[in-house]
């Protein structure tokens, strides 16, 4: 009996176990920038950001980089340069396909990070942090 149950608890972590190990999996694949940006996985989205100064574009696709029409969709953008100083908030706004963008007095060097927040009606929001393009950078040359 105690063999029995100690097959039926371990069966159980097995099978629970999988599903996860699949979405892990699934998700850890390098997001490939089809624009020029950075690209990052968000719940069920692709998300890649072309950043230059005083303006933001974020292209919105699925896993398989089929675009995702952001008619109805709302973004904000948090810009912070550096760790410790201030941020700017922008508004992005649908203006294509699968686009959203937004505009701003604010510049784009090698310590800007950016954090986006996107909505599509009736569905969870997402979040998304793009390094400093001086990380970026960085870890592109280390790889």
């Amino acid at each position: 009996m105690k063999r029995l149950l100690c097959h039926l608890v371990f069966g159980t972590m097995l099978v629970c176990a999988m599903p996860v190990e699949a979405h892990k999996a699934k998700h850890a694949d390098v997001v490939k920038p089809l624009h020029g940006g950075q690209a990052l996985a968000a719940g069920p989205y692709h998300l890649e950001l072309v950043a230059k100064s005083g303006a933001l574009v974020l292209y919105v696709t699925d896993h398989a980089d089929k675009a995702i029409p952001t008619d109805g969709a709302k973004a904000k953008a948090t810009i912070q340069q550096g760790y410790e100083k201030a941020k700017m908030q922008v508004e992005l706004e649908p203006s294509g396909d699968n686009t959203l963008t937004g505009t701003g007095a604010f510049t784009i060097n090698q310590d800007t990070g950016i954090m986006i927040f996107l909505k599509f009606p009736e569905q969870e929001a997402y979040a998304a942090r793009f390094t400093p393009l001086g990380q970026k950078q960085l870890s592109d040359k280390k790889g």
